[in-house]
Parts: C-alpha cells; sequence; structure tokens
C-alpha cells in the first residue's frame, strides 16, 4: 500500500492532516442532523444503544448521537481528526457517551460489542481506491470494512453504509464548477483533481480517489460478508437523505443490512 507524508498508511490522512477543522466548513456537512434523523428512523435508535462509526471524520455524525443519548465510539485512520473529535466530545461534556479512536476500518477492532454500525458520507467505505487499492476489480478493500462492521455487531446488529452512485457519476463526470472527474469503468473509481483548504486558508492541490457503486453490487458486497440486505435507497449528503429508491440522479445510495448469526 502507498504511504503518505509522515507515515501515513492511506492517501486521506495526508488531506485530513492538511483540512483539519476546515473540513467541517464543506456544504456535505452541513445535513448531520437530518442524516442523524434517518438514522433514527431507519434503526429505530433509542437512548442507550450503541453505535460504531466507522470512518468518523471530526466525530459530526457520533457527536449529534451522543447529544441524543446514544452510546458511540468512532474510528477514524485520521489522527487528526480523531483529535479534533475528541477536543469536541469534551468541550460539549459528551465524553461519558462518545469516544474517538485511532484505527484502520479494514481491520478487525471490535467483536459483538455494537447494536449498529455506520460508515457515512464516504467516511471509510469507498476510499479504497486510488493507493489503497489492492486489485484492479477495487472491491476488496470496501468488503473487508463490511466484514469489519458485521464483526463488531451483536446478533440481529445492522450496519448502514453510504457509497457514491456510478449512474450519477458517469451522467455528471463535469461538475458545476467546470471540473471534469475521471471514471474508470473497470475499477469504478471516479479520480479529481481539486484544491482543499486548511483552517487559516492555504491552498493545496490535492487527488481523490472514490470508488462508486450501483444498488446492486452494494447489495452482493454485503451478502458476501454475511450480511443481509434490506434495503438500497438514495441519499444526497449534506442535502436529503429522506428515504427514496435507488435513481440515477442521487449522488449517494444507502445501504441498510443484517447480521443474523
Amino acid at each position: 500500500m502507498a504511504t503518505g507524508a509522515n507515515g501515513s498508511s492511506h492517501w486521506f490522512e495526508v488531506l485530513a492532516e492538511h483540512m483539519g477543522t476546515a473540513y467541517l466548513r464543506y456544504a456535505f456537512t452541513k445535513g448531520t442532523a437530518g442524516e442523524v434523523d434517518r438514522l433514527f428512523e431507519v434503526f429505530n435508535l433509542s437512548a442507550g444503544d450503541r453505535v460504531l462509526d466507522v470512518g468518523c471524520g471530526p466525530g459530526r455524525h457520533a457527536l449529534e448521537l451522543a447529544r441524543r443519548g446514544v452510546q458511540v465510539v468512532g474510528v477514524d485512520i485520521s489522527e487528526r481528526f480523531v483529535n479534533i473529535a475528541t477536543a469536541a466530545a469534551s468541550a460539549q461534556r459528551l465524553d461519558g457517551l462518545v469516544s474517538f479512536r485511532i484505527g484502520d476500518a479494514r481491520e478487525f477492532l471490535f467483536e459483538n460489542e455494537f447494536d449498529f454500525a455506520i460508515s457515512m458520507c464516504e467516511g471509510a467505505f469507498g476510499l479504497q481506491c486510488g493507493p489503497a487499492a489492492t486489485t484492479k476489480a477495487n472491491l476488496e478493500g470496501d468488503r473487508k470494512i463490511l466484514a469489519s462492521m458485521a464483526h463488531s455487531l451483536i446478533e440481529g446488529g445492522k450496519v448502514g453504509v453510504a457509497a457514491f452512485s456510478s449512474y450519477f457519476q458517469v451522467l455528471h463526470l463535469e461538475n458545476e464548477s467546470g471540473a471534469r472527474s475521471e471514471f474508470d469503468a473497470m475499477s469504478a473509481t471516479a479520480t479529481e483533481r481539486t484544491e482543499i483548504r486548511n483552517p487559516e486558508g492555504d491552498v493545496e492541490e490535492v487527488t481523490l480517489w472514490t470508488t462508486c457503486f450501483t444498488p446492486r453490487e452494494l447489495w452482493l458486497l454485503a451478502e458476501s460478508v454475511g450480511l443481509a440486505p434490506l434495503s438500497v435507497q438514495s441519499a444526497f449528503s449534506g442535502t436529503d437523505y429522506s428515504a427514496q429508491e435507488p435513481d440515477l440522479e442521487s449522488p449517494e445510495f444507502f445501504l441498510v443490512a443484517q447480521k443474523l448469526s
């Protein structure tokens, strides 16, 4: 696997280190409350439930869940993001309900401990391409994440995973700013050169690699790790997470699956 600056083990770590708290300025992070509302609906969440947030970033979903009485452990590969999330939990006096740790989502970190496991807004799932990919087919990294999430659940527990739509990516290769992505048909990888800023406004040009999926692929991938798929719906981080059937015009899909044994 390629390593980035400072011995990092995943290409996204370098981006997270640069962005820091500026990550929370991006528009896609502004729908946290609505996205957590949807999690409560899908999972019938209650105060005291135990949730694993995989690829938690600076903790926006984990912290919002904790504000509603849910017990959460957030895991992210970025030390910078974990430190930001931990500081926020302490400042908001939520550290009795939520904690954060550095970890690789592709590895088993927990065993039969959680009622639910989530990976929202491509925080981990879907970022295993580019330098992180191990095969041209580009499924093994994300399969490992789903397997790890399944391993963390109690019997009957459920996962909720957001993933970019292959349909949307192909239909909208040129975005509103005029920047054009490349899409590799074999690996379903979208590649884009873009700029990111740190909290001080300093700009860095980076490459983003994102794996995209069809609903059928998500369904089969869940089955491949022993999960029973329950639904795949369209979604749009930061804008609309209401239930709707899969379509061509939504940027994301949201998979819900259950661990039966």
